[in-house]
């Protein structure tokens, strides 16, 4: 008898075309690390202000509704915290900035003469308290940038994308990219479940009540993540020929090495002659040794994502908005880093501004995720 092919259900045909469609996580984290590194360039508040504007509106388009999806307002609430207590260490501890709009006069701790430099108390000065929010906000820039890609980056997904090298690595940060995400998901889902029974949900006793059930999901998740991990074959490799490995060894070291003294030669002025000849041929070395070091990895991949042309022009825009502040600071620094001493309010420079707006093209680009 012949065999009559049946169609696709729709649902099954609609989760294959968003499987295609998907944009690559590693594509989120360029982009992302490319908005941090812009943020590292600059201590403008207006600047960095408009970069988490950006990432908070390419949030807002595209955060499903998965578990790591809520992990961005835990980092902005970090990014928070951040900026408070660096305000608060300007204050209590002093400023390395001379200022002379004393604001208040806290009473000063006498130290030991071996601690010259260090006070506790004394002036608090305007120019002091502005030179550390400027300080923190670009700190707090960076881990939003972070909690950004988190958001946005299935951490399953880039798992699979990873090179067989990097597996028990990736494996292992994965894992810790992914609990903190689940332990919000079961905080919140405790108080929820708290409030509706009428028992407090803030407070010592509250977070003492919510706790150890949190405690408890996490071990059960963990020995669950440790099973399945076992089941699937995990840690298992293939043997490789010793010399084999000490090449891979060498290669990866090497070519790390090399890309670090690069790195550091193309950003001295000492360096620009040797800095991008080192710097390509540690890359070369650098995927060489991973390529071998692949070589021990059984695992295939089942329907791997492609890297397509909206993965390209995602992670493009990234790296256009640092490399084009990488290059305005080299033109005008003293715009990027405005002056406190004497104290002036910060201006927008446009160019490094619309340099910034070009972040936002993922929300143009990058198809939406299914909730």
């Amino acid at each position: 008898m012949s065999e009559v092919s049946r169609p696709a259900a729709p649902g099954a045909q609609a989760s294959r075309a968003q499987r295609r469609n998907a944009l690559h996580p590693g594509a989120w984290w360029l982009w992302s690390l490319g908005l941090a590194t812009a943020a590292s360039r600059t201590t403008n508040p207006l600047l960095l202000s408009l970069l988490i504007a950006v990432t908070g509106y390419v949030i807002a388009t595209h955060r499903t509704q998965s578990p790591w999806s809520r992990s961005y307002t835990a980092f902005v609430k970090l990014a928070l915290a951040v900026l408070a207590i660096r305000l608060v260490f300007a204050v209590f501890l002093g400023s390395p900035i001379p200022g002379t709009h004393t604001l208040v006069t806290l009473p000063e701790l006498p130290l030991p003469d071996w601690a010259q430099g260090i006070r506790i108390g004394g002036r608090v000065t305007a120019e002091g308290l502005v030179f550390a929010l400027y300080d923190g906000l670009k700190l707090a820039t960076l881990l939003i940038c972070v909690g950004a890609a988190n958001a946005l980056a299935n951490p399953a997904r880039l798992l699979k994308s990873l090179p067989g090298a990097l597996y028990e690595a990736g494996v292992a940060v994965v894992v810790a990219l992914t609990f903190a995400p689940n332990l919000i998901a079961d905080v919140q889902r405790l108080r929820a479940a708290r409030r509706l029974r009428g028992r407090p949900d803030k407070g010592i006793r509250g977070l003492l009540q919510v706790g150890l059930p949190v405690l408890e999901g996490a071990l059960e998740r963990s020995v669950a993540l440790a099973a399945a991990m076992d089941a699937r074959g995990y840690g298992r490799s293939a043997e490789v020929a010793p010399a084999v490995r000490r090449t891979t060894a060498v290669l990866t070291l090497g070519g790390l090495v090399g890309v670090c003294a690069g790195t550091y030669g193309l950003l001295t002025a000492e360096g620009g002659t040797y800095g991008l000849p080192v710097l390509l041929a540690g890359l070369g070395a650098a995927l060489a040794g991973l390529w071998l070091g692949g070589r021990r990895s059984l695992r295939t991949r089942y329907r791997p994502d492609v890297w397509g042309v909206r993965a390209w022009l995602v992670a493009a825009s990234g790296a256009g908005v640092a490399a084009l502040l990488i290059l305005y600071a080299a033109y005008d620094s003293a715009a990027l880093h405005p002056g406190v001493v004497p104290l002036t309010s910060p201006t927008l420079p446009l160019w490094p501004a619309a340099a910034i707006l070009l972040g936002l093209a993922p929300s143009f680009i990058a198809p939406k995720e299914p909730s």
